[in-house]
């Protein structure tokens, strides 16, 4: 019954299918007649469609919130039973206890107080990011999130509060990237018929967000190519041109025959998550985790970054706020490779289906810490050729074609199966993702948009280019 993030896929739809009418009403504020008379007036108005298919998506959440607070009330009234039948279960509870027993449970309490000032250290900065995600209001952000599911085939009874969360935070995340790109885009578009200098004003727009010279050339191309066959208006022109853009996205992810990188169900996954330090590859990798639990994987996490201060530690404090345990090395220097090896046999003893390694944060020019990388490669293929192994470099969306650079030299050095792109919601420079894409030839795998545990997401060219370009 969880939300498998990984393959996008959830719960199958439950009975509120009955309620959103009621829940429809309260949104549109028409009567149940009315309400079902809506779709066939509007049906020849793209826009009112959508707007409808928003309605009914909305209803039926706010159906299935109402349904689940019900649901979570109810154990507390259910007991209301016979006052009798409530006091015989406490009767056995209640048995005198020896001198013995007595003295136990005083020292049990006693080792309770002593302990319960440390608990709350790790779990309190976790409370508020693990709360589940509530429906806001019926605002224009939540029509823009369901028409993007829409765009996609979903179906109202498949539309998730997860993926309309989720799609909130893609979009504010990244409003620095779209402020400058899509103000600059819809100043060269115009209201008039596409040109060949509005294309070049264009050029220079892509360019600035670092969407890259091969991107931008290869997009811009195909536009220009359409300029010469027919009159292209505005309205075209910027379809035409996210069309392109998703185009250079899902080419390498096609390349890579996993529409989704996923963990393999009942078998051990191996990912390794690379980057030189500052990335945030430890904050990635406990991100991972929290959404591999709640997909309802079993997970553990190797800290072999064993040589940066505290690294181990803050791993700690990541695999507490997921409920993933942790192997590591207390000791200073401590081999990375045994690290792996340890967490390896393990993974294996209890069954685990995905083990998160953290490695030390490396220049890209260093030979001796690249071998190391190898090193743990070979580990991994010796106790678990079976085993399913990533290999992600964790890319900072901040750095633009510094990243880039970084991309092309562990791709040639570490064997790199994707690329996590971090900190969109900092940075002007989102449209690195493409050139990521078309010049390293990447997949793009994850993206995190934000600093919560919540913020990091498998990656959706569509979504991705939807949020980047939206007016």
């Amino acid at each position: 019954m969880v939300y498998d993030w990984f393959n996008r896929t959830g719960p199958s739809p439950a009975e509120p299918s009955a309620t959103p009418p009621p829940a429809s009403e309260q949104v549109s504020g028409q009567g149940p007649e009315q309400a079902q008379e809506q779709p066939v007036e509007v049906s020849s108005d793209p826009n009112a469609e959508a707007l409808e298919w928003a309605r009914q998506a909305y209803a039926r959440l706010k159906a299935q919130q109402e349904e689940q607070k019900r649901r979570q009330l109810e154990p507390e009234s259910a007991p209301e039973q016979d006052p009798q039948q409530v006091a015989q279960p406490a009767t056995p509870v209640a048995a005198p206890l020896s001198l013995l027993e007595q003295a136990a449970a005083q020292r049990a309490e006693r080792q309770q107080a002593i302990t319960a000032p440390e608990a709350p250290a790790l779990e309190a900065p976790a409370a508020p990011e693990l709360a589940e995600p509530s429906l806001g209001a019926f605002d224009a952000t939540f029509t823009w999130s369901a028409e993007v599911l829409a765009a996609q085939g979903k179906r109202v009874d498949q539309v998730s509060l997860e993926e309309i969360d989720w799609l909130t935070r893609l979009r504010q995340g990244l409003e620095k990237t779209r402020q400058g790109l899509v103000t600059q885009l819809l100043d060269n578009l115009g209201d008039d018929p596409l040109t060949p200098e509005v294309v070049d004003g264009l050029e220079t727009t892509l360019l600035r967000a670092d969407v890259g010279v091969e991107a931008t050339d290869r997009a811009l191309g195909a536009l220009r190519q359409r300029l010469n066959q027919e009159v292209v208006d505005p309205a075209e022109g910027l379809r035409f041109l996210k069309e392109q853009l998703r185009a250079i996205l899902d080419q390498p992810i096609e390349a890579s025959g996993q529409p989704l990188l996923a963990p393999r169900r009942e078998q051990l996954n191996v990912w390794l998550l690379v980057g030189v330090n500052g990335v945030g590859k430890t904050t990635t990798l406990g991100k991972l985790a929290n959404l591999a639990v709640r997909s309802g994987y079993s997970c553990l996490i190797a800290a072999a970054d064993t040589f940066r201060a505290a690294a181990v530690q803050q791993v700690q404090v990541w695999g507490e706020r997921s409920k993933v345990p942790v192997i590591s090395n207390p000791s200073a220097n401590a081999d990375p490779a045994a690290v792996v090896y340890d967490a390896i046999g393990a993974a294996q003893a209890k069954g685990t289906e995905l083990v998160l390694v953290d490695t030390a944060g490396r220049l890209q020019t260093k030979h001796n810490l690249m071998e190391e990388l190898s090193k743990v490669r070979r580990i991994v293929d010796k106790l678990a050729p079976e085993a399913v192994v990533e290999s992600l470099l964790v890319l900072d969306a901040s750095q633009g074609q510094n990243g880039l650079r970084q991309a092309m030299a562990f791709a040639k050095a570490a064997g790199l199966t994707g690329v996590v792109l971090t900190k969109l919601d900092g940075s002007a420079r989102g449209g690195v993702a493409l050139a990521v894409a078309s010049e390293a030839g990447l997949p793009i795998r994850f993206i995190g948009a934000g600093e919560g545990i919540r913020d990091l997401r498998p990656f959706n060219s569509f979504e991705f280019v939807e949020a980047l370009l939206a007016r």
